[in-house]
């Protein structure tokens, strides 16, 4: 598809467009939004080759872990939103009580925000794209999505997509970089989503607040996702689950696993479970496979490349890299103290760092973490399930597993989304439709029986009293 060079009048008119569409009142019909998300759901099912080619053009992503990550889904997440949309979009009902006599009847409609920009990532181009335009559909707004730069064959494969499935003055896609994407943040939106990491974060948070602008932000978190593995834990179960986590998109995923804590005590043993874990996985080459996942830009993969270099030393399984096909290998860094530098920030990429503690120092370890920027995921191994809750309870993080990995944010009627550095906002289900919408309260008042109480000249020996009883 050819590229359009876009200027701040041509955005503009987007939105513009889209403004009046969406005052026609088009969208706040749910059964008219139910058909959108049919018409959604279908063509997604109807174009999976292309999303598949697409992403194994950007990212390297055999068919299977296509279908697995980005595509299926979505359509998944639509057939919830099919079956729940009556259900949540019904005005909610109740009773004024006696403060508000004669008043009896007060509802909340749950409005749609009206025009919403969606700014997408490139590391599943596809499912952070549609699944957060069916929620802001599902809410009954307009969409207008900025993709990225960087997943350049997905978002082409998207641009094309949406313009043969909905019109422009309700769905429409923009492409470009940088300077496309703060010619969208100067519009007034009425709400921004953005995925992304939590530097940009804090820049479209910024341009949002020129117009006070609602935003949900979906971040990865400053310091990384942790995952400790106590003395107590199933070791083959954990290395198992975390190897197959930081294969998946080659550690390019918001929740995935940055660094692993394990306990001193069975620190070897571990370390010899996850090796053969990677290599029963994907092999001793992964760089060389074709079914392994690449990283997404030659900046990346040399980034990636540069901090394997930092800690060669200490690499005690993978760090083999294919420049020209940017693939890097599952790299296991052992030892590595809490304090470095390499589990103070965001890796996104396949290097995986892990800390020994002394399992009795457990609470130490989780101190560092709490001191530390808040994660989007958190995960923990042990038999110790009434600890583990304790610690889940506890601790402030987006979401999270015991004894398993990532598999959290495919439960159906939860939400997903992080706190702090790691984001604002949740969506998936019902929780995506509450995202895109605003609750309005309004009571329906009476031309009858009103009492003079609340109106001056006040009567305070008889108007308090009363008032105070009411308040019971």
């Amino acid at each position: 598809m050819e590229n359009i060079s876009y200027t701040v009048s041509d955005i503009q008119h987007i939105v513009d467009a889209q403004r009046t569409f969406f005052r026609t009142g088009a969208t706040l019909d749910v059964k008219w939004r139910l058909r959108q998300l049919r018409r959604l759901r279908d063509a997604v099912i109807a174009n999976d080759k292309a999303f598949e080619e697409a992403l194994y053009a950007d990212l390297g992503r055999s068919a299977t872990e296509a279908y697995l990550c980005d595509i299926g889904p979505i359509v998944v997440e639509i057939n919830e939103m099919l079956r729940g949309l009556r259900r949540w979009a019904r005005p909610e009902k109740h009773f004024s009580g006696l403060m508000c006599f004669p008043s009896l009847v007060t509802k909340v409609y749950k409005m749609p925000y009206g025009v919403t920009l969606v700014i997408s990532p490139f590391n599943f181009p596809i499912l952070l794209t549609l699944g957060v335009v069916a929620a802001s559909i599902c809410g009954g707004n307009t969409v207008v999505i900025k993709a990225s730069a960087k997943s350049q064959h997905c978002t082409e494969a998207l641009k094309k997509f949406i313009a043969e499935v909905f019109p422009p003055e309700f769905v429409t896609l923009i492409d470009g970089g940088h300077d496309v994407a703060d010619m969208c943040l100067e519009q007034r939106w009425d709400k921004i989503f953005y995925t992304g990491s939590p530097k940009v974060g804090k820049h479209v948070l910024a341009k949002a607040a020129e117009n006070l602008t609602p935003v949900a932000l979906e971040l990865g978190g400053e310091t990384g996702n942790w995952c400790i593995v106590r003395k107590d834990a199933d070791i083959k179960d954990a290395a198992r689950k975390i190897a197959f986590f930081k294969l998946c998109n080659a550690g390019q995923i918001c929740i995935n696993i940055n660094q692993v804590a394990v306990a001193q005590e069975i620190a070897d043993e571990f370390i010899e479970a996850l090796k053969d874990a990677f290599r029963s996985q994907i092999g001793e080459n992964a760089q060389d496979n074709e079914e392994y996942p690449k990283l997404i830009t030659t900046q990346a993969y040399n980034q990636c490349s540069s901090i394997a270099d930092e800690y060669r030393e200490r690499i005690v399984f993978g760090g083999k890299g294919n420049a020209g096909k940017l693939r890097y290998s599952p790299t296991v860094i052992y030892p590595v103290d809490i304090n470095e530098s390499i589990v103070q920030k965001e890796l996104f990429c396949p290097l995986l760092p892990i800390v020994p503690f002394m399992d009795s120092n457990v609470g130490a370890v989780l101190d560092v973490i709490a001191e530390r920027e808040h994660p989007l995921a958190m995960y923990l191994f042990t038999k110790d399930i009434k600890w583990a809750e304790r610690v889940m309870r506890s601790h402030q993080y987006g979401g999270g597993c015991i004894n398993e990995v990532c598999v959290h944010m495919m439960v159906k009627g939860v939400p997903f989304g992080g706190v702090g550095h790691s984001g604002m906002g949740a969506y998936h289900g019902e929780w995506g439709f509450r995202e895109f919408t605003h609750a309005s309260t309004v009571l329906k008042g009476s031309t009858r029986l009103n009492l003079s109480l609340r109106e001056h000249p006040y009567c305070e020996k008889k108007v308090l009293p009363l008032l105070r009883f009411l308040e019971k």
